[in-house]
C-alpha cells in the first residue's frame, strides 16, 4: 500500500458519515440549547468587534476575531469549495451554508469555554487556553475527571501534529498550486520564501501574529468580496440559475446532480467544517487570547467569524464558480473519476484554486489567475501562521508542568521546525496528499472536540445565562465563576478577586493565589 493510497483509507474511517451526522445533529442541538443565539444575538456579536478590550496578556476581540479568521479564511475558502462542487456538485454550497449556521451556535459554546478555562502561560503571561484546557479542568474534581484529563492530552497531541503537520500542508500546496497556475513559479521557490517569513513571524509570538493578522485578513478579505462583488454584477443576469441550481441539487432535485445527494451533503458538511471549523476546536485557541471582561462576549465575536468565513466568503467563491460554469462535477468523489457533468472550465485545469482563476477571468481577462494568487497566497500564509498559534497553545500545555523553563521553550521551538517541514513539503507534494492530510487532521480534531463540548456544555450555558440577566439589569456584564456555580476556572476567580495584574507570569499569578486566603478559594456551593 503505497503512502497516498494509506491516506485515502484513513481519511475514509476519519470522515465517515458518522461524523458529517454528528457535526449536523450538535449545531441543531446547541442551537436549540441557545435559543437560536445565532440569530437573536447578532447585535452583540457587532458591539463586541467594536468595544473590545485588549491588553498587554491579551489580545481584543477584534485582534482575536481576526486571529480566528487568519485560521479559517483560507485555502478552505476557495480551493475548498472548489472540491466541494466538483465532487459533491452546486448542492454541496447549500450544506456548507447549513453547516455554518449551526456551527455559529457550536462556535459559541466552545469558544466561551475556552475563556472561562483559560490560563495565563508560566513564562510570557499571555493568556492560554482551547479545547486541552477545558477538557482538563471543567470537570477535574469530579469522578471521571482523570478520565477527561487523558482525553486532553490525546486532543493536544492531535491537534499538535494536526496543526504543525497536517494542516499546514493543504495551504502551502494551494499557494504553490496558484502561483504555477499564474505565473509559472517553482514549487520549491513559494516554499522556500513562505518558511523565511513563516521563521520571522512566529518567532515574534502570539503580539506578533495577532498584529499580523489585523492587518493582512481585513484588506484581503474585503478586497476578495469586491472583485466577487464585480463578477456578481457582470454575471447578475446568472443569480437565478445559481441558486436554483444549488437548492435542487441540494436535495436531489436536479435530474444530473440528484445521483450525488449523499456525496452533496458529505463534501459540503467536510468542507464547511474544514473552512469555518466551527466544531473543529480551532477556533478556542485564538479566543482564549482575548482581553473581555466576560467569557460570553468572545464567544460572540468567535460566532460572527463562522458568519464572515462562510456565508460572505465562501458564498462569493462559488458564485464565481457556478455563474462562470467554470467547473467540472465528478461522479465518485475523485477528479479521475466519471464526469457527471462538463462546465465551460478546460480539461487541463485541476479541482482547486484554478476553477476560481478561471472563473475570475472571465471578467478580468488576463487578471483572474494572478489576483487569485495573491489573495490565495495572503488567506494561505496567514492560515498557517494561525495554525502554528494553536500548535504553540497545545505544545505549552503538554509541557506546563515541566519545571525547567529551558525545556519548555525548547518544545516549542521543536514545533516552530515541525511546522516549516510542513510547509516546505506541502509546497512540492501532491495535491492529493496535501488534502488527504489535511482532511485527516481536521477530521481527528473534530471528532475528539465535539464529543467534548456535548460533555462539558454546562459552564459555557451557565455564562450565557449570566451574561444575558447582567446586560438585562443594564450592566456591563463582568464574570465571576463562583456566583454562577463554575469551578476550576481560577483565573477569572482570581480577576474577580482584584488579584490579576498586568504583564504577570502564569507563575507570579500562581505565587499570588497561594498567598491569598484559602477560603477564596472555594467560595461557596459550586456546580457544573
Amino acid at each position: 500500500m503505497s503512502f497516498e493510497e494509506l491516506i485515502e483509507l484513513t481519511n475514509k474511517y476519519v470522515w465517515s458519515s458518522a461524523l458529517v451526522y454528528l457535526c449536523l445533529a450538535a449545531g441543531v442541538y446547541f442551537s436549540l440549547r441557545t435559543v437560536f443565539l445565532q440569530v437573536r444575538c447578532i447585535p452583540d456579536m457587532l458591539t463586541q468587534l467594536k468595544a473590545g478590550e485588549k491588553s498587554a496578556d491579551g489580545t481584543s476581540s477584534m485582534q482575536s476575531l481576526m486571529m480566528s479568521l487568519a485560521g479559517r479564511v483560507g485555502m478552505g475558502n476557495i480551493g475548498g469549495v472548489a472540491t466541494a462542487i466538483a465532487f459533491g456538485g452546486p448542492g454541496a454550497v447549500f450544506w456548507m451554508w447549513t453547516v455554518a449556521f449551526l456551527g455559529a451556535a457550536t462556535s459559541f459554546i466552545e469558544c466561551t469555554l475556552g475563556q472561562i478555562f483559560k490560563e495565563k502561560d508560566l513564562d510570557t503571561g499571555e493568556y492560554r487556553g482551547g479545547p486541552a484546557y477545558y477538557l482538563s479542568k471543567a470537570y477535574q474534581h469530579t469522578s471521571f475527571g482523570g478520565a477527561l484529563k487523558v482525553y486532553a492530552v490525546v486532543f493536544a497531541i492531535v491537534t499538535v501534529f494536526a496543526t504543525s503537520y497536517f494542516l499546514p500542508g493543504v495551504q502551502a500546496n494551494g499557494m504553490a498550486a496558484a502561483m504555477g497556475e499564474a505565473w509559472g513559479v517553482a514549487h520549491w521557490v513559494v516554499a522556500l520564501g513562505a518558511v523565511i517569513l513563516l521563521a520571522f513571524i512566529v518567532i515574534g509570538g502570539v503580539k506578533r501574529i495577532a498584529t499580523f493578522a489585523v492587518y493582512v485578513v481585513p484588506v484581503m478579505a474585503v478586497l476578495y468580496i469586491v472583485l466577487a462583488l464585480i463578477v456578481f454584477f457582470v454575471n447578475f443576469d446568472q443569480i437565478p440559475h445559481v441558486f436554483s441550481l444549488i437548492f435542487s441539487s441540494a436535495f436531489g432535485a436536479h435530474a444530473v446532480f440528484g445521483a450525488i445527494l449523499g456525496m452533496a451533503v458529505q463534501w459540503g458538511v467536510q468542507r464547511g467544517i474544514y473552512s469555518n471549523e466551527a466544531g473543529q476546536g480551532t477556533g478556542p485557541h485564538a479566543a482564549s487570547a482575548a482581553e473581555v471582561s466576560h467569557p460570553a462576549k468572545q464567544g460572540f465575536a468567535q460566532s460572527f467569524a463562522v458568519y464572515i468565513d462562510t456565508l460572505f466568503v465562501c458564498t462569493a467563491t462559488a458564485f464565481i464558480i457556478i455563474s462562470t460554469n467554470m467547473y467540472n462535477v465528478f461522479s465518485e468523489g475523485k477528479e479521475d473519476s466519471a464526469k457527471l457533468f462538463t462546465g465551460s472550465v478546460a480539461d487541463s485545469v485541476k479541482v482547486g484554486p484554478g476553477y476560481v482563476q478561471n472563473g475570475f477571468d472571465t471578467v478580468f481577462g488576463g487578471w483572474g489567475p494572478s489576483f487569485v494568487a495573491i489573495a490565495l497566497a495572503f488567506f494561505a500564509f496567514t492560515t498557517i501562521v494561525a495554525y502554528y498559534y494553536m500548535a504553540e497553545v497545545n505544545t505549552s500545555f503538554l509541557v506546563r508542568n515541566l519545571k525547567n523553563p529551558i525545556l519548555r521553550r525548547g518544545a516549542i521551538r521543536a514545533v516552530q521546525g515541525l511546522i516549516l517541514i510542513s510547509v516546505a513539503y506541502g509546497a512540492v507534494t501532491t495535491t492529493g496528499a496535501a488534502w488527504g492530510l489535511g482532511d485527516i487532521g481536521v477530521g481527528s480534531m473534530a471528532w475528539l472536540n465535539i464529543v467534548g463540548i456535548l460533555l462539558l456544555q454546562g459552564p459555557a450555558l451557565k455564562a450565557l445565562k449570566d451574561y444575558q440577566q447582567q446586560k438585562n439589569a443594564g450592566l456591563d456584564p463582568q464574570f465571576d465563576p463562583r456566583k454562577v456555580g463554575i469551578r476550576n476556572a481560577e483565573f477569572w476567580e482570581l480577576r474577580a478577586d482584584g488579584l490579576v495584574k498586568q504583564g504577570m507570569t502564569g507563575e507570579e499569578l500562581a505565587a499570588t493565589a497561594d498567598t491569598a486566603d484559602a477560603p477564596r478559594r472555594d467560595g461557596g456551593a459550586h456546580t457544573n
